[in-house]
């Protein structure tokens, strides 16, 4: 059931980003990374991973989020995947993307979320654990490692 909710997110997500003005700028790019952290009505995480590209272009980064709201919980997300919408060059993808959200889970949870930054979007889904609860919104930056 939550994988199948997760891939129907992706779904709803990628038509989301396929829906957006065309702007072929020609390269994709996908991140696979690692996260985990906590909230009290303020919101952390940490975490790092890899962005690769079509055309060749790969590079290691560093995520961290920040932002409030009324939360309470710990998380992990192991095995989280993210796809962008098409840039002309990697170095378009760093910087800090708008999020927001809703999320409610205690042990084994899915999650998955759109985030941007100005015509960059980013689809995000991962599988994780912990126990989290709340509504907030924040930021996620993205920096080279």
């Amino acid at each position: 059931m939550r994988k199948s909710f997760v891939l129907c997110l992706l779904a709803l997500s990628a038509g989301l980003l396929a829906g957006a003005p065309a702007q072929a700028k020609g390269t994709v790019c996908e991140m696979r990374f690692t996260m985990s952290g906590w909230s009290v009505f303020y919101k952390t995480a940490s975490g790092s991973g890899t962005i690769t590209c079509d055309n060749g272009q790969k590079a290691s980064v560093h995520l961290s989020s920040k932002g409030g709201g009324l939360t309470a919980g710990k998380y992990k997300i192991r095995d989280g995947y993210g796809k962008f919408s098409e840039v002309a060059n990697i170095d378009e993808l760093f910087g800090t993307y708008a999020q927001g959200g809703a999320e409610a889970g205690a042990g084994k949870s899915s999650t998955a979320q759109v985030v941007t930054k100005g015509e960059v979007s980013l689809a995000l889904a991962g599988n994780g654990t912990g126990v989290n609860l709340g509504v907030s919104f924040g930021k996620l930056t993205i920096s080279k490692r």
